[in-house]
Formats: structure tokens, C-alpha cells, sequence
């Protein structure tokens, strides 16, 4: 069952912009979990907002598509309104 939080909009946005940043760097699901050595179903679940993602996994994540985290974030607000609502 997905939960308001998981499904909103604004959140639906910046997971969005991970999955298009991680399929620029041309890393699989597969691949990106193998990185973070956690199970293909682990990156899967976040994409497809089943599980909201933590500060540090969003960290790790970064870090194994070998980029900056404050970078990320970056494209990660960019994909968001002006305004957000929680």
C-alpha cells in the first residue's frame, strides 16, 4: 500500500530526476545496487515509490553513480516548483 508522502507529486519530481540521472550515467538498476551492495529489488522499490529513500541513502546513491551529493541535490531541486508543501 503507498502511502500520501510516497505518491506526492513533489516527490514523485525528485525521485523522476534520480532515475534520469542514474540512466545518463548509463547505470542499470542492477548495477547501481550491486555499487551499494544491496539486492536489485533495493533501488527498484525506490523508483517505482514503494520506499521513500533516507538522507543517507540518497548519500550512498550519490556516491555509486560517482557523483556529488550536494550536485545531485541540485538537479534533484531543480525538478521541483518554486514552492513545495509537505
Amino acid at each position: 500500500m503507498q502511502r500520501g508522502w510516497v505518491v506526492s507529486p513533489d516527490y514523485r519530481a525528485i525521485i523522476d530526476a534520480l532515475k534520469d540521472a542514474r540512466t545518463k550515467a548509463e547505470i542499470s538498476q542492477r548495477e547501481l545496487a550491486r555499487r551499494l551492495g544491496k539486492p536489485p529489488s533495493f533501488v527498484n522499490k525506490i523508483e517505482q515509490l514503494e520506499r521513500r529513500m533516507d538522507v543517507l541513502e540518497f548519500i550512498a546513491i550519490a556516491e555509486a553513480m560517482n557523483m556529488q551529493a550536494v550536485e545531485l541535490l541540485k538537479e534533484m531541486r531543480n525538478a521541483l516548483p518554486e514552492t513545495i508543501s509537505l
